[in-house]
């Protein structure tokens, strides 16, 4: 039975469920990045580059026989290849993900920074008393 209540001392301590909000909220800020980088960037990626940029169909054959302009679904039933377009789309991801989180922690640092410093604790009455005592006996 203690052993049921540790775990449930574990489970409900703040930093737990503060951990469980950050990764649900991060799957969903995830998904976001991702939409964005598929139907905002790449678009443009592909406008600028004057052509059909679509990197997650992009691959190398490694072997078998891929006949040219094979889709990756089909290349990869044909043959062995090295799908290099998905991995530079998560790659990606993954950058502009990490730029948002290091703009998101240096606006928070910021704002930590401009917090007014908290006024200094009154001392207890006995070292104020001693403090009086110390300074009675210098004179």
């Amino acid at each position: 039975m203690s052993m049921l209540k540790e775990f449930r001392e574990f489970a409900l301590k703040g930093n737990v469920m503060d951990l469980a909000v950050g990764v649900i909220i991060g799957a969903a800020f995830g998904k976001i990045v991702d939409s964005a980088v598929k139907d905002v960037i790449m678009p443009i990626v592909s406008f600028l580059m004057r052509g059909q940029v679509d990197f997650s169909n992009q691959y190398w054959v490694l072997a078998g026989n891929v006949p040219p302009g094979a889709s990756l679904i089909e290349a990869q039933k044909v043959g062995t290849v090295l799908a290099w377009g998905s991995f530079a789309t998560i790659v990606i991801n993954f950058a502009i993900l990490a730029f948002i989180i290091f703009w998101m922690v240096k606006a928070m640092n910021r704002l930590k920074r401009e917090a007014p410093p908290p006024a200094p604790a009154a001392p207890p009455e006995d070292v104020v008393l001693l403090r009086e005592i110390r300074d009675a006996l210098k004179k």
